[in-house]
């Protein structure tokens, strides 16, 4: 076993700020460097969480001996690369999620990551979220029965709005939050979403062209299951969250931390409801909603134990793949198939 494993970080934006927040100082991590093409912001990382150097350019760090790992932080247009290069170089992966752009880029991801010698993990971050992992421990033990109906709602009132604008130019938010969602309507059924439908809208008009931020897509799973994802990111709209699994015994709803109406010390809150006897059973959790060093560790793990990539690139992909999906059946204004074999 490795005691230490010398990390870069590709990306000084917020997420890549949740990631080497919680993992800069673990006993096993070195953070050998930093990196954004602002180089005063990579400064400022530097010296925040100690790193042995900053640079505007990762290309500098893939053949320094002390590097393992890369964080792939950045915008999902630069994916694609910094991977090939990692490959190239014997560096190990930990990469934000949607892997990439369009789904022909995905899948050439993919396709490397199949064949290469080193490790890669997308950041599905919600299969780390104790609440999560717990929903599914019900799920899978028949809380509610077979989950038929899914309710996932995920909308931001963006106070950052220049933030959010530059996002919205790499994707919509289908495709960048979405991934998660359909990554957990998949995971908690064990079966594959086969087809999509939905509306989208452009909520503000200062976006580019043919640029939309709010939808709503219809889902349904090759079990007979359905769903709906809901997402949007506007300057004008109210933020909603709403993240809810029904079967033909009762349901489960989960209100994080930060929206419970009361008792936000207690963590996140659990609702099992069970439809046979009209009982609510209430349940407690301390989670992180971003378990980033749970993430890392994983990786570090597959490294150590020389886990093959195949079945989390295969359902990382996956989810990509319904994104890539909703999009096309957005913009078409019809039913789209999920085929596969793409």
């Amino acid at each position: 076993m490795k005691k230490t494993y010398g990390v870069v970080l590709v990306g000084c934006g917020h997420i890549g700020g949740e990631h080497i927040a919680d993992i800069y100082y673990r006993e096993n991590i070195h953070i050998c460097g930093v990196v954004d093409k602002n180089l005063d912001l990579a400064h400022q990382f530097a010296k925040r969480y100690q790193a042995d150097s900053y640079s505007d350019d990762y290309r500098e760090y893939l053949t320094n001996p002390d590097v393992d790992i890369f964080i792939i932080a950045t915008y999902t247009n630069t994916h694609l690369p910094i991977l090939k290069d990692c490959i190239q170089h014997g560096i190990h992966v930990l990469c934000e999620k949607p892997m990439a752009t369009t789904l022909d880029e995905a899948r050439e991801f993919r396709d490397l990551v199949l064949e290469a010698p080193i490790k890669v993990r997308i950041g599905h971050i919600l299969r780390f979220n104790r609440s999560y992992l717990k929903v599914k421990e019900l799920i899978d033990a028949g809380a509610i029965g077979k989950p038929i109906v899914m309710r996932m709602a995920q909308n931001h009132h963006c106070m950052n709005w220049p933030r959010y604008k530059r996002l919205l130019d790499d994707c919509p938010p289908v495709i960048d939050c979405g991934v998660h969602y359909f990554d957990i309507m998949q995971w908690m059924t064990g079966s594959q979403i086969r087809r999509v439908s939905g509306i989208k809208s452009r909520l503000d008009n200062d976006l580019v062209e043919g640029a939309y931020n709010y939808s709503i897509v219809n889902l349904q799973l090759e079990d007979g299951s359905v769903g709906y994802y809901e997402s949007g990111w506007s300057k004008s709209m109210a933020s909603s969250n709403t993240k809810e699994f029904v079967g033909p015994r009762g349901r489960i709803r989960l209100v994080y931390q930060n929206l419970r109406p009361n008792h936000q010390e207690e963590g996140d809150e659990i609702e099992l409801y069970n439809s046979e006897t009209g009982e609510y059973r209430m349940i407690n959790l301390q989670s992180k909603y971003k378990p980033m060093w749970e993430q890392l560790s994983a990786l570090i793990t597959a490294i150590e134990e020389d886990t093959p990539n195949r079945q989390h690139i295969e359902e990382a992909y996956s989810a990509a793949r319904v994104s890539f999906c909703c999009d096309e059946a957005l913009r078409a204004n019809t039913f789209v198939d999920v085929d596969p074999n793409l």
